[in-house]
């Protein structure tokens, strides 16, 4: 019998473009290696082959808050 899953793999792809973070979110993955597989997938992709080193892949273990601090709202004048 397999073990329950206990985290998941995030994959974004993020990158500046005229001076604003643009992020993408690509999936979501139970392994490090599917996650890695699908960076791997979409590099050669159009737009994604143009900045290959921006995705990132990060591990959330589940049933846990992940943002536990508030937030502020800054308006622009």
């Amino acid at each position: 019998m397999s073990s329950p899953v206990k985290s998941v793999f995030v994959v974004q792809h993020s990158y500046e473009l005229d001076g604003c973070g643009e992020t993408k979110f690509i999936g979501v993955y139970t392994t490090r290696q599917a996650a890695e597989d699908a960076t791997r997938r979409l590099q050669v992709t159009p737009g994604f082959r143009d900045h290959p080193a921006e995705f990132s892949v990060d591990e959330f273990p589940l049933d846990l808050d992940h943002w536990t601090e508030g937030f502020v709202t800054e308006a622009s004048v």
